[in-house]
């Protein structure tokens, strides 16, 4: 079975936001509302105020569950590709090159605090180094997580993955090979590796809302903050920062890790 043909159009760099109903500690978590929007639709603003995107599309899968962000999207005028639910490493594959993406944006719809100046940065190294793959330092928040990539080495990890982590998680085939990939990491100065501003249990979800809330009560209008905002604003609100504190980092990889590890040492039949 052949893959989709590339659009006409074409748009060099495509951010792909994936995205489903089924998360595993707070399901449905993409469509719950901050401030009376979905999650996602946080994201895709933040998104949207970086200068470097030429496309937003959402990549979400054919499992009715998701029926549900395939109409926000097509509501709101965000491309949207449907795919595989478990492979989503061939979800971004074929989104992407439905797109017709020259460099691919991975980004997760359960990051609201996207930061798109750093999104921006990840972007220009990238492309200006003349690299295959980009990605923030270990020092970041967790919740601005951002990668870039050339639709080439997409097609490659596409083809050569094997593992269910680099088919769960798109990007480890890349990343774990810097023999056959040019890899480079955007440091940011002044974050901090411990705070927590993704969504994925309650108590995520109840920080970031606390967050928004705290910004938009301060402006008029819906306008975007930024990582150093975030940052000062918790120096003088240090109780926030606890709400969701010590929960494990990555926590959906390292459980990818230990079915590969469950599947290689399985004993023959």
């Amino acid at each position: 079975m052949s893959g989709p043909e590339p659009a006409a159009e074409w748009h060099p760099v495509v951010a792909i936001v994936q995205a489903r109903m089924s998360s595993t500690r707070l399901p449905g978590k993409v469509m719950m509302e901050i401030n009376g929007r979905p999650v996602l639709a946080h994201v895709v603003e933040r998104l949207g105020g970086a200068d470097r995107i030429d496309r937003i599309v959402i990549a979400t899968s054919t499992d009715p569950s998701d029926d549900i962000i395939e109409q926000w999207a097509n509501t709101n005028g965000v491309g949207v590709y449907r795919g595989s639910l478990e492979d989503v490493l061939d979800r971004y594959y074929n989104a992407a090159v439905e797109a017709g993406a020259k460099t691919v944006v991975r980004i997760t719809a359960d990051c609201p605090l996207i930061d798109p100046r750093i999104v921006d940065s990840v972007i220009e190294r990238l492309e200006t180094g003349a690299h295959e793959y980009a990605s923030l330092g270990g020092e970041f928040p967790d919740g601005l997580d951002c990668e870039a990539f050339t639709i080439s080495a997409l097609k490659k990890a596409h083809k050569e993955a094997k593992l269910a982590s680099e088919h769960e998680h798109v990007t480890p085939y890349i990343w774990k090979h810097p023999d056959r990939f040019d890899l480079s990491t955007v440091t940011v100065e002044g974050a901090s590796a411990q705070m927590r501003w993704t969504v994925d249990d309650e108590r995520d979800f109840l920080f970031v809302t606390k967050v928004f809330e705290a910004f938009v009560a301060f402006s008029d209008k819906n306008e975007l903050f930024y990582m150093d905002d975030i940052i000062a604003f918790l120096a003088d609100k240090p109780e926030l920062e606890s709400i969701n504190s010590g929960t494990v980092r990555n926590e959906g990889y390292a459980k990818s890790l230990s079915e590969d590890y469950n599947i290689e040492n399985e004993p023959e039949k």
